[in-house]
């Protein structure tokens, strides 16, 4: 039950971070729930390898190259999601930071 309830603020945040932010499309509220689940799996299964593939890099610029590696992730993720696009890396990078935003205002709700 957990679980479905994060996938629907996921999938909320990502609808709000898509209206909000120019470069972003989301097709629809199908598209949002997909989009949701691959963040899930790559932010799962990818994103550990890339920090620590980065860590020299992240430590140098003491921190502020994890929001690369959140953006690379959401940008991978519009390429495997059709009608989910994400205009270039800033613009991916604008959408990780009001996804992380909003996901955690409504995540203090739950608990």
């Amino acid at each position: 039950m957990n679980l479905l309830i994060r996938l629907v603020i996921s999938t909320l945040a990502i609808l709000v971070a898509g209206h909000l932010i120019p470069g972003i499309h989301v097709a629809s509220l199908t598209t949002a729930i997909v989009v949701a689940i691959v963040l899930g799996i790559l932010n799962t299964f990818l994103k550990p390898i890339l920090q620590i593939l980065a860590l020299p890099i992240t430590i140098l610029t003491l921190g502020l190259f994890y929001f690369i590696v959140n953006a690379l992730i959401i940008y991978l993720a519009s390429k495997m999601v059709d009608g989910f696009v994400v205009s270039d890396l800033i613009a991916a990078l604008l959408f990780s930071l009001v996804v992380s935003v909003v996901s955690g205002i409504l995540g203090m709700f739950l608990d």
